[in-house]
C-alpha cells in the first residue's frame, strides 16, 4: 500500500493553521505546489478532507476523521527518523576494528594520529587479536573491519588482499647469521628457536609451509605473542621468526632480520569487511590511512 506521506503533512499544516497561505510558509512551499499536494491526496483517497472558500479553510467530516490520526502517524514517523539520525551520529562518533598485534603494536598509530586529526571527534576502538578472533569480529558487527591474514576460513567475508610480506629471522646484530644475506631453514638445526603458540595465524602458515622439516628444529621455546619472542631474542636466549612489518629494526637496536630461504614463507594481509555492509565514512577514512601507511592501494 502506498502512503502519501507529503500529502499527509500538506493536509495536516493547512487543518492546524487553517489556511492555505500559512501552511506553505510553514512547509517553505507555494500555495500552487501545496494547492497540488493536497489535490493529489485527495484525488488518491477519493474523498474530499477540506473546505477552501475565500475566507477560510473547514475539515469535511472525513478530514477531522483523518486529523488525529495523520497528526499521530506524523508525530510517530518524525519519532523514529530523529532515532535513525542519532543512532547513525552516536555511530559516527565510535568506530572499531579488529588489527593483528603484530600491524597494531608498529603500524596502526600513525594511521590513528593522522586519523585524529581528521576526525577529531571519533572514538576508535582496536581489537589486537589473533586472526582467527579478527574475523569472528567482523562478522558478528563488533568491528566493522578488520585487518588479518588471507585464509580459507573467513570464505564468509570480503576479503580484500592488501599486501604480501615475507618471514624473517629475528637474530642479534652480533650474530653470525647477521653477516648474511639469507638464511637457509636447514642452517637453523640445532639453533634454539622461539615459536609461537598455535592460535595465531603466522604459526600455522610456517609450520605447512615447513611441512616434516618443521620437526627436525630445535623449538626451544613457546610463547603467546610476537613481542614476548623478541625480548627473548634480544636477551640472546634463542631466535625467532617474524612477518616482515612485525618489526621495525631501527627501533629495536641490537637485533637483525634475515630472509629466509629454501623455503621462503609469505603471509598475504587482508581487509575484511562484512558482505553486503558498506563501511561508515569514518571507518573509510581510516581503512584508507591504514592501507597508506602499509603500502596497500585502495582498490579501483
Amino acid at each position: 500500500m502506498r502512503i502519501d506521506f507529503l500529502g499527509l503533512q500538506a493536509f495536516l499544516a493547512i487543518a492546524e493553521r487553517g489556511s492555505f497561505l500559512r501552511a506553505a510558509a510553514h512547509l517553505n512551499l507555494s500555495q500552487t505546489a501545496l494547492s497540488h499536494r493536497m489535490k493529489k491526496l485527495e484525488d488518491d483517497l477519493g474523498i474530499r478532507l477540506l473546505i477552501r472558500t475565500t475566507r477560510q479553510v473547514t475539515l469535511t467530516p472525513d478530514g477531522e476523521s483523518l486529523l488525529p490520526k495523520a497528526r499521530r502517524a506524523l508525530a510517530e514517523l518524525a519519532g523514529e527518523v530523529d532515532l535513525l539520525r542519532e543512532k547513525a551520529r552516536q555511530h559516527q562518533a565510535r568506530i572499531a576494528l579488529g588489527c593483528l598485534p603484530t600491524i597494531a603494536a608498529n603500524h596502526l598509530p600513525l594511521a590513528l594520529q593522522d586519523f585524529a586529526r581528521s576526525h577529531p571527534g571519533v572514538a576508535v576502538k582496536v581489537y589486537d587479536n589473533s586472526a582467527s578472533e579478527i574475523a569472528g569480529l567482523v562478522r558478528s558487527g563488533a568491528a566493522e573491519f578488520g585487518i588479518g591474514i588471507v585464509t580459507a576460513a573467513v570464505w564468509d567475508l570480503e576479503m580484500t588482499p592488501l599486501r604480501k610480506e615475507a618471514f624473517l629471522l629475528l637474530c642479534p646484530a652480533d650474530h653470525p647469521f647477521a653477516a648474511g644475506k639469507s638464511v637457509a631453514w636447514g642452517e637453523l638445526e640445532g639453533t634454539p628457536l622461539i615459536r609461537i603458540s598455535p592460535q595465531a595465524g603466522n604459526r600455522a602458515l610456517i609450520d605447512d609451509a615447513l611441512g616434516s622439516r618443521r620437526e627436525s628444529l630445535n623449538w626451544r621455546y613457546e610463547v603467546q605473542h610476537v613481542q614476548t619472542a623478541v625480548s627473548m631474542v634480544q636477551a640472546g636466549i634463542g631466535l625467532t621468526v617474524v612477518p616482515k612489518l612485525a618489526l621495525d629494526v631501527a627501533r629495536a637496536p641490537g637485533l637483525a632480520l634475515v630472509a629466509l630461504r629454501n623455503p621462503s614463507v609469505t603471509r598475504t594481509l587482508a581487509v575484511f569487511t562484512k558482505r553486503g555492509a558498506p563501511l561508515s565514512p569514518a571507518a573509510d577514512a581510516l581503512l584508507g590511512l591504514i592501507r597508506s601507511r602499509l603500502g596497500g592501494r585502495r582498490p579501483a
